[in-house]
């Protein structure tokens, strides 16, 4: 799931209608697919909806998943640690 996606755009009053637009998409679903983790978004969707509405964050910070998080926490998962 991308968290900070789906909280920026909540604070902002963002909605899947809004960035389904931004994309050309006529199923608003295949937006909350994509956040919600079902499928992803193609590195251009990425920078488009960073752009239009979140021109402030960093993408790694709203496309970031919540493993990809839990693996930069864990200094085990990128083969540190003891030996």
């Amino acid at each position: 799931m991308l968290r900070n996606l789906k909280a920026e755009m909540a604070r902002k009053g963002i909605s899947g209608k809004d960035i389904a637009n931004v994309l050309g998409y006529d199923r608003v679903a295949t937006v909350y697919d994509k956040i919600n983790g079902h499928s992803g978004f193609k590195f251009d969707e990425a920078a488009r909806i960073k752009r239009q509405f979140f021109p402030e964050y960093d993408i790694e910070y709203l496309f970031s998943s919540e493993e990809e998080k839990t693996k930069l926490q864990d200094p085990l998962s990128v083969g540190g640690g003891p030996s």
